[in-house]
């Protein structure tokens, strides 16, 4: 499977206090669990003022500032060279590579899938083409932000399918905006190996 991804780290993380890129998914940051699956490449969608360069992997800026997560997606569909695109939005701790690896599986060669759990889609982990980036250029350019109108636009072009998941992968598609959000057994991972985190996270974790 030809395909990229992105990690979606541009949040200002305030109520978190920290940038959330570090944020533990089995005791390391979930750009690594991306990177074991395979891509072609990998991209950080992060903020200028942050240092990602521990990653080893570009940093993309927005071309439409202060546009959220559609502009970080849109950036990553204009750079990449590989047909398809993972994203992942960064504050997902519960996400498994069995669940993203079952994603790219069920991906045409030049459509990707968008989770759906019941009534509601997964947007901002989910698989989208290359051929997709004129539709959010468009919609930016018009000033519709909503990630989700993106991705039900990607499906009235049949860029993607909304691929139903089962209820016990729920859980994989839970946020993490503050240190009490972080489940006990996910703190213990990162307390453990918390000396090679930014000291913000580190006094993070030590409220959760």
């Amino acid at each position: 499977m030809n395909f990229s991804a992105v990690i979606l780290a541009g949040g200002r993380s305030s109520r978190m206090g920290c940038d959330k890129a570090w944020l533990p998914v089995g005791g390391q940051p979930l750009l690594e669990l991306a990177r074991e699956l395979g891509p072609a490449e990998i991209f950080i969608s992060g903020r200028g003022d942050t240092d990602y360069g521990s990653f080893g992997c570009p940093v993309l800026g927005d071309r439409f500032p202060d546009a959220g997560p559609l502009a970080g997606i849109e950036r990553a569909l204009h750079e990449t060279s590989a047909a398809l695109v993972l994203v992942l939005a960064v504050d997902m701790p519960q996400m498994t590579s069995r669940l993203l690896q079952r994603m790219l599986a069920e991906c045409a060669a030049d459509s990707g899938v968008v989770p759906r759990v019941g009534q509601h889609i997964e947007p901002l982990a989910a698989v989208y083409p290359k051929a997709a980036q004129p539709i959010a250029a468009d919609l930016l350019g018009r000033g519709l932000r909503a990630v989700r109108t993106f991705a039900e636009k990607c499906k009235q072009s049949r860029m993607v399918a909304f691929r139903d998941m089962e209820a016990g992968e729920l859980r994989c598609f839970a946020n993490w905006n503050a240190p009490d959000d972080l489940p006990s057994r996910l703190a213990a991972d990162a307390h453990a190996s918390q000396a090679h985190r930014p000291e913000c996270l580190r006094a993070a974790l030590a409220r959760a």
